[in-house]
Order: structure tokens, then C-alpha cells, then sequence
């Protein structure tokens, strides 16, 4: 990955923190740069650059969970890739040549600086029901967000006076948080700036600034009808795909890959990916496959393949299973660094229904068993790719067990999955989301009062919604 001369500031932790299904080849190691010092700093280097007559590109993300992270990457690694082929042809003067890419995490420059991840697994126990009804229906109906100064004003001044300073070019946001605070930095500096939106699973929450986005960057036509009826102009909405790293699209000889990762070439390769930086989200997930584990001699023709990414205690616990049933078609891996290429040595992978897991699965050629009980955006990840054929789905333990017995029985279902899944893939959303960057930097500043009015709160009353919840 080529990001010469593109400074990144992110609060995250290394790479081997990542889950294991998610992009850990998307983000190379940040730097740890969240104290006001490091901020400060960053502010004073891009206002120098935007002085020079530099774009200053800012890829906004909130560190909850490691898919929004992980796309802002990949958005910030295709900007750097764009700049090194303007380089190429000798037009070093342009605008996409000399643009500086910068990667935020929004938390960073809250009043109360709180740990994104943390915070996300509390709703991933008991409250999992609570937060489904609030993902699912809070905005989404008649009555609509539109975006205003709320977000900045209350606990996001920071970032205001950031934005003030730096004077960007544009702003990409990975995630709600981001998107709305990005809207309230240019209504309180009246500045001209685009802010393309990208969400990054297969449906858009309710709290999307849907009136003051100049751009939607969405995985595919179903979201595109649910923008509609928010009121979003068709000249604001553009098919692209959710970004991954280009990692995931690149090809690997599979024989070389499982020679790699020791892996027989005779039997399925099934790819579990049960490592998180957080393991509370996956109990349910691991749980399931404990309960699997006595049932694998019964798939003589399958290796399963589980990895527990950088959670030690559980890889000795598996690895101790493993043994004690004198299992030899599991393998155990802790963290992996070289997921693409693993992934290309599966014949199929069971994953939880994250946003970025799913789709480096269909960048990658892979065909998934969605694995537990989804609630709010994984609901709708699941729905989706179930529904267009490109996925299975297994709930419970025998469900899976049941799934995995059809597949070994009849190959050719993974096949017909990857067929669908073909609808579905877009390798190149990142390069499309930065090429629209950029003709939106080229455009003339909109000017319209409506959309770069102040608002506070901002309220409005759409169409019928194009999907009932």
C-alpha cells in the first residue's frame, strides 16, 4: 500500500486489535496521535497545507467496531492511489496530485473522549432487542433527520475549531456520528466544503444527515430506493459498493495459500472468523462453534479452520478442545495478518453479518454461512444477501451443523452462492468514492440557503419509506 506523503491521524490501536474477519490488511499501524498535542499539530501542518493550495481531504470515522475504521482506510488508501497515477502521467500540479488525505476518528474530539468499542458491546448483550428497535425505526418513517448544529454545539466544539483551522477540501464520513458532526462544522464556519456520506452495511440508519449530504455513497439500489423517499435528490446518490481494502479483490493462487496456512488441497476448506479486538460480541458465535467441535468427525471431507485473532486465552482454550476430541480436520490460527489470502484458500466462511466482514467476503470470492441471531444493521445485512442467494444463514448450533452437512454433501450450493454474490460485489467502491470526491472538489460550491442554512434541529417530513422495517 503506496500513502506516501498522506498523513493519517487515528486514535486506534494497531492492526492485530482488528477483528479477524475485518480488513487488517485495509489499515497499516496508526499512529497513536488522540491527545489535544497530536491534534494540534495535525490542525497546524494541513492549514500549511491548504495554504500551499493543497486539497485537504479529511476521511472521518468513529472507532465502534473496526468496519468504519477500516473503510475510511480503504477510502484513504484509494485517494493515495489516485494521487500516485496523477503523479505518473507528469500532471503534478493538479488537484488530485497534490491532495493530502487525513484519517480521523471523530471520538477523538468529543468533550468526553470515551472508547467507541467499549461502548458498542454494551449493546450486544441482553440489550441486543433495544438497540434492534432503535436502529430499525427511529427515523425511518415519515418523520426525518436532517442534520444540524446539535452534535458540534454540544459535544463536538472541538472538531468545529479543527475544521475552521484546516479548511478542508471535502469530508468523507464512514459513520453517523462523523457525517452529523461534519454538517455542524460547516453550518457554524460557513464554509463550502462537500461531505460525502458512506455507509458501511447494506441499510441506512434513520440518523443520517440525509438534507445537508451533498453525496451518498451506498452499497447497492435497495438503499438507494430507501434515500429516495428521504427526500435525497438522485443527482445526490451514487451506487458504489461499501469500501475494502483492494487486498480483498487481488487473486491468489489457492494451492500456494493453504500450502501457506497448512492446509490439506483434498478436503472443504471451511473459514471460521471468530477473533475480535472485543470478544463479548462473539460469545454467542464461539459458543456456537464449541457446540460444533464434537460433531466435526462426522465431515470427514471438511476442514474447519478457526481463527481467534489476537484473543490468546481463547486460542489455547480451542486449541485444548481440539485436542481432547482428537480432531484432526481443525486448525486453530491466532492472529492473521494475510486474511485475503486465507480467505482465498476457503471454499466457504462462517462470519458474523458485520457491514466490512461480509463485503471483503464478496471481494474476496467467498462464500459465507452468516453465523447467530443478527439484530439492527446485521439484520439487514443478513436479509439482504440471504435474499438475493448470495448467503446462508444459521442461527443455532444445529442449524449450522445442518448447513455445513448440505455443503459437504453438495458442493455445488457454495458455488451458486458465489454466482449470486456476483450482483452484489464492487470491488472498486473505495476508487469510486474518491474519484467522486474529487469532481465534487471541482465542482462550484453549492450555494443553495435551504442546504447550508443553520439548524439546530432539523426535522422534515418525507414519503412513504420504500422498506417497512
Amino acid at each position: 500500500m503506496n500513502v506516501a506523503n498522506t498523513h493519517r491521524v487515528d486514535s486506534s490501536s494497531a492492526p492485530s486489535t482488528l477483528a479477524a474477519g475485518e480488513t487488517a490488511l485495509a489499515a497499516p499501524a496508526p499512529a497513536e496521535l488522540a491527545a489535544p498535542d497530536a491534534l494540534e499539530a495535525a490542525a497546524t501542518s494541513l492549514a500549511a497545507a491548504t495554504d500551499a493550495g493543497d486539497p485537504v481531504i479529511l476521511v472521518v470515522h468513529a472507532s465502534v467496531g473496526s468496519g468504519h475504521r477500516s473503510a475510511a482506510y480503504a477510502i484513504a488508501e484509494a485517494f493515495g492511489n489516485l494521487r500516485d497515477e496523477a503523479r505518473a502521467t507528469g500532471d503534478d500540479s493538479s488537484p488530485t496530485a497534490r491532495a493530502r488525505t487525513e484519517v480521523l476518528d471523530i471520538l477523538d474530539f468529543g468533550r468526553i473522549v470515551f472508547d467507541g468499542d467499549a461502548t458498542a458491546s454494551m449493546f450486544t448483550g441482553w440489550t441486543r432487542p433495544f438497540y434492534d428497535l432503535t436502529w430499525r425505526y427511529t427515523l425511518t418513517g415519515r418523520l426525518l433527520w436532517g442534520g444540524g448544529t446539535i452534535w458540534a454545539r454540544i459535544m463536538y466544539p472541538r472538531f468545529v475549531e479543527f475544521v475552521r483551522r484546516v479548511r478542508p477540501a471535502a469530508i468523507v464520513c464512514t459513520h453517523i456520528t462523523a457525517a452529523n458532526v461534519a454538517v455542524s462544522a460547516r453550518m457554524l464556519t460557513d464554509q463550502p466544503f462537500p461531505i460525502l456520506c458512506v455507509p458501511t452495511d447494506y441499510e441506512a440508519e434513520g440518523l443520517w444527515p440525509h438534507l445537508h449530504t451533498d453525496l451518498f455513497c451506498v452499497a447497492n439500489e435497495a438503499m438507494a430506493e430507501t434515500l429516495r423517499p428521504r427526500r435525497v435528490p438522485e443527482d445526490r446518490i451514487l451506487i458504489t459498493g461499501i469500501p475494502a481494502s483492494p487486498a480483498f479483490s487481488r487473486d491468489y493462487d489457492k494451492n500456494e495459500a493453504r500450502a501457506r496456512f497448512g492446509l490439506p488441497d483434498n478436503r472443504l476448506v471451511v473459514l471460521a472468523l471468530a477473533g475480535a479486538k472485543l470478544p463479548r460480541p462473539y460469545v454467542h458465535f464461539r459458543e456456537a462453534l464449541d457446540e460444533l467441535l464434537p460433531f466435526m468427525h462426522t465431515l470427514p471431507n471438511m476442514q474447519l479452520v478457526i481463527v481467534t485473532g489476537a484473543d490468546q486465552e481463547y486460542e489455547a482454550r480451542v486449541r485444548r478442545e481440539v485436542a481432547d476430541y482428537g480432531l484432526d480436520n481443525v486448525t486453530v490460527l491466532g492472529y492473521v495478518n494475510t486474511m485475503a489470502e486465507l480467505m482465498e484458500a476457503a471454499d466457504v466462511v462462517i462470519c458474523k453479518p458485520g457491514g466490512l466482514t461480509v463485503t471483503e467476503c464478496l471481494c474476496a470470492r467467498a462464500p459465507m454461512i452468516l453465523l447467530g441471531r443478527a439484530y439492527g444493521q446485521e439484520k439487514a445485512n443478513v436479509r439482504m444477501l440471504t435474499g438475493a442467494g448470495a448467503a446462508m444463514a444459521a442461527t443455532t448450533p444445529r442449524e449450522l451443523l445442518d448447513t455445513l452437512r448440505h455443503i459437504s454433501g453438495h458442493p455445488a450450493s457454495a458455488d451458486a452462492m458465489l454466482i449470486n454474490a456476483s450482483l452484489l460485489r464492487r470491488p472498486r467502491a473505495a476508487m469510486d468514492i474518491a474519484r467522486a470526491t474529487f469532481r465534487l472538489i471541482a465542482k462550484e460550491p453549492v450555494r443553495d440557503a435551504k442546504l447550508r442554512a443553520r439548524h439546530f434541529l432539523h426535522f422534515y417530513w418525507g414519503r412513504k419509506p420504500a422498506h417497512t422495517r
